[in-house]
């Protein structure tokens, strides 16, 4: 079970990399160049994230641009930042797999096609859909359609969707078709639909599920008739929103939280 063990002050040399939890991406150096220049001059404000595997031993999980920041500090300051705050975390090695994976798509610009390979493996592993939803804050049925439409995804489809040059909702709708596709024509129907999508031929652009027009009327209606609601919501929820209004760039679960978090903006039946 992942735990927060405790935080601690630790050297900087007892911190490995885990041949199994790399960073998600790969390092930006103009970000560690950045987060040099702030570390050097207001301290490390956020711990890195470390497992320890045994007493002692701790591997990075959370936190590779800033642990090379320092390093950068480091070879031109020898002797500063010999030790770091961390946070200590326990767990498996899937946990802190899928501890890695979140702690990267927690970010904004994250994409779908990022969660993939740690949902499949850790499915593969016995966890629940269930489990992997609430790890992800992600649905279940979200869950489910990583696992019925990714495993026998073509190979050409999945590089479109990491590019970002397609969206999650148009990729399910092309597996869906190839998975219905009359036995034995199935690779003639992925050419075919994939090429459309290579040669900008499905990239229409869909309707807008929102727009800012449809939220304002929609809210000031809900206003006249003298309700009132008070919400909490993070900056995930905050981002989903913008993105579901300027139509571009959103992926089904924004659509989703959006209407979760903010029904009072759609159409009431």
């Amino acid at each position: 079970m992942l735990t927060t063990k405790r935080y601690d002050y630790v050297g900087i040399d007892a911190i490995q990399v885990h041949p199994s939890i790399a960073n998600h991406r790969p390092l930006n150096q103009a970000k560690v160049r950045h987060y040099a220049g702030d570390i050097e001059k207001n301290g490390l404000l956020e711990p890195l994230i470390v497992w320890e595997r045994n007493a002692g031993e701790y591997f990075l999980v959370g936190g590779f641009h800033r642990l090379n920041a320092i390093h950068m500090i480091r070879r031109e300051k020898p002797g500063y930042f010999d030790r770091i705050d961390v946070r200590v975390v326990s767990g498996d090695i899937d946990e802190m797999r899928a501890l890695n994976l979140k702690l990267n798509a927690d970010r904004l610009d994250a994409k779908v096609s990022e969660y993939f390979d740690t949902v499949i493996y850790l499915n593969n592993a016995n966890w629940d859909k269930e489990r992997l939803a609430a790890f992800f804050d992600r649905s279940v049925s979200w869950i489910e359609e990583i696992i019925r439409y990714v495993p026998g995804m073509d190979p050409r489809l999945r590089k479109l969707l990491d590019e970002g040059k397609v969206t999650w909702s148009r990729a399910k709708q092309v597996c869906k078709l190839i998975l219905e596709a009359t036995p034995g024509t199935e690779k003639e129907t992925a050419d075919r639909l994939i090429a459309e999508l290579e040669s900008g031929g499905a990239a229409k652009p869909a309707k807008k599920p929102l727009t800012v027009h449809a939220a304002t009327r929609n809210l000031t209606r809900h206003l006249k008739q003298g309700n009132g609601a008070k919400y909490t919501v993070d900056s995930h929820d905050l981002y989903a929103l913008l993105v579901v209004l300027s139509g571009k760039a959103f992926e089904d679960h924004h659509l989703e939280r959006v209407q979760q978090r903010f029904p009072v903006l759609f159409k009431q039946d």
